[in-house]
């Protein structure tokens, strides 16, 4: 599939006047809460319709394309393209949509045959030597799948291409489409691996088409087209070192891969637990870290370009508040009601062995990854700003350290903690990794250390009141956990009731995040 043109406009449009960045952290948001509702809807279907074996098999297949979709398309696209795309006109933006465009699914075409012919060495990297996964079926899997990497690049570049110019309704919704496609194909298709397979790629062409109207109505609709262009080249420096740490990350997904299927280490059904951890935890994530962060990017990249030091500071520190304000009771809770949190994902209890294990490694994985969502929405906000400096080098560096040294954590920790290792592990890494990112800062353009540290103080203590509060009132309540209709009520009673003492607490303090909101819902 490609971008048709829309053919060049008569004349210039008029400049759009400077939009909200409330009101485009709020589309971001809502369409990031949709994106992640609609995809637990869709692990709900996945886990439900189809047998642990045939779920963990797709799991293993669909990250070879989740590989290279972040080392060439959504991250390194987004944190790249946009701050250089911002300082050039209109004229040369259209160009440079182009031949980047055109360059990009060129890479992505040779890359896709070349996955599929390579998927049985790719297979055998992913999974361990005495495995507790289906092989085959994960090898006929990955071949079905690996179209799915040239959708989400073309994707990738129209969410680039809006988001660059603050248009963010359709971008956000996008996964939107994905998710309530995949479900469609998942409830109403045959349950077999095809199939399965099948429904993922039609959610990637659902991805795309939602974005091509909104690309043309604002006069962004590229040819691709393999020509040169002068910023070519910068996004490409620009997306080199990020691709590099993204690599990093990956490196670091495939063996805890490798580790959650051997079958020395753990049984059968932990891998699903930890897909549906990961879920549960990127919508989390998702909504209260990255959101916010997604939409003062482009501010952060004007700043930049303009050399405004001083507001490149305030945004930075007023990102950060945002944020941690955010994610700090949401760790909180999730730590103190994990097996309640991972039970919606079950519409019914653990039936069989391979359930319970998945149920129980879904909890512990999901309540260790939560330590690590404060230290994470710090280094979250800090690489975006290097990203927007077009510092990518120092960014790269702390962050390519910090991936390998996680995976010496998982090497150290996990073997004799088990699940708990996997989070102990991110939340070190995510704190060394704050450190030296500020220490980089610091030296270009200052640091706003005290604003940060005491806004940190404040937060970080009332969390965990507010995260004792809930566990107090979940132990008091007579329901276990494992089924979605009896785990409900004691989330929304002992959520709310932590969420209560947060906003009481911060309240008491006059943090000014929390008065924002209320002054907002006075309106």
């Amino acid at each position: 599939m490609t971008f048709e043109d829309a053919g060049p406009p008569d004349a210039p449009p008029p400049a759009s006047p400077k939009k909200s960045l409330r009101a485009n952290t709020i589309i971001v948001m809502l369409g990031t809460l949709g994106s992640r509702l609609s995809g637990i809807l869709r692990q709900m279907a996945l886990n439900n319709l189809f047998s642990v074996t045939l779920v963990e098999a797709f799991n293993t297949a669909i990250t070879i394309p989740n590989l290279l979709r972040e080392l060439l398309a959504e991250g390194a696209l987004v944190n790249s393209f946009i701050p250089v795309y911002k300082t050039l006109d209109a004229t040369e933006r259209r160009r440079l949509a182009q031949a980047f465009s055109g360059v990009l699914i060129a890479v992505n075409l040779l890359l896709m045959a070349a996955g599929i012919l390579a998927a049985p060495y790719l297979v055998d990297l992913l999974l361990a030597g005495q495995s507790n996964i289906d092989r085959e079926l994960a090898l006929f899997m990955t071949r079905m799948v690996m179209p799915f990497l040239m959708l989400i690049s073309l994707s990738a570049i129209a969410m680039g291409l809006l988001n660059a110019d603050e248009h963010f309704r359709e971008s956000s919704f996008a996964p939107v489409a994905f998710n309530i496609a995949s479900i469609a194909a998942l409830v109403l298709l045959p349950k077999q691996a095809e199939w399965l397979a099948f429904g993922w790629l039609l959610g990637g062409v659902a991805q795309l088409v939602v974005q091509l109207p909104a690309l043309n109505r604002f006069g962004l609709l590229p040819t691709p087209a393999l020509m040169g262009h002068p910023a070519v080249r910068r996004v490409l420096r620009q997306m080199a070192p990020f691709t590099l740490t993204a690599g990093a990350r990956q490196f670091l997904n495939v063996y805890v891969l490798r580790l959650l299927s051997d079958a020395r280490l753990f049984d059968s059904g932990t891998q699903a637990g930890y897909f549906n951890a990961q879920a549960l935890f990127t919508t989390v994530n998702g909504l209260f870290v990255v959101s916010p962060v997604l939409a003062v990017f482009p501010r952060f990249s004007q700043a930049a370009a303009e050399k405004d030091w001083a507001q490149f500071r305030a945004l930075t520190a007023s990102t950060i508040r945002t944020t941690t304000f955010l994610a700090a009771p949401m760790s909180a809770l999730i730590i103190a009601l994990s097996p309640y949190v991972i039970s919606i994902i079950n519409t019914h209890a653990p039936r069989t062995a391979e359930e319970t294990v998945k149920f129980l490694a879904g909890a512990g994985i999901l309540s260790s990854w939560s330590l690590a969502l404060v230290p994470w929405a710090l280094v979250t906000v800090l690489l975006r700003t290097f990203y927007a400096r077009e510092r990518t080098r120092e960014a790269v560096t702390i962050s390519a350290i910090g991936f390998v040294l996680e995976v010496g954590l998982y090497r150290l920790l996990v073997p004799p903690l088990g699940l708990i290792g996997f989070g102990l592990s991110t939340t070190i890494s995510g704190l060394l990794m704050t450190a030296a990112l500020i220490v980089l800062y610091r030296r270009a353009v200052g640091f706003p250390a005290r604003e940060v540290t005491g806004h940190l103080l404040r937060v970080v203590p009332l969390a965990a009141v507010a995260g004792g509060a809930a566990w107090l009132i979940a132990r008091a309540l007579p329901i276990q956990p494992g089924f979605i209709l009896t785990s409900i009520p004691v989330l929304a009673l002992a959520s709310s009731a932590g969420l209560a003492v947060y906003l009481g607490g911060a309240l008491a303090l006059r943090m000014p995040e929390v008065s924002a909101v209320t002054r907002r819902l006075r309106r």
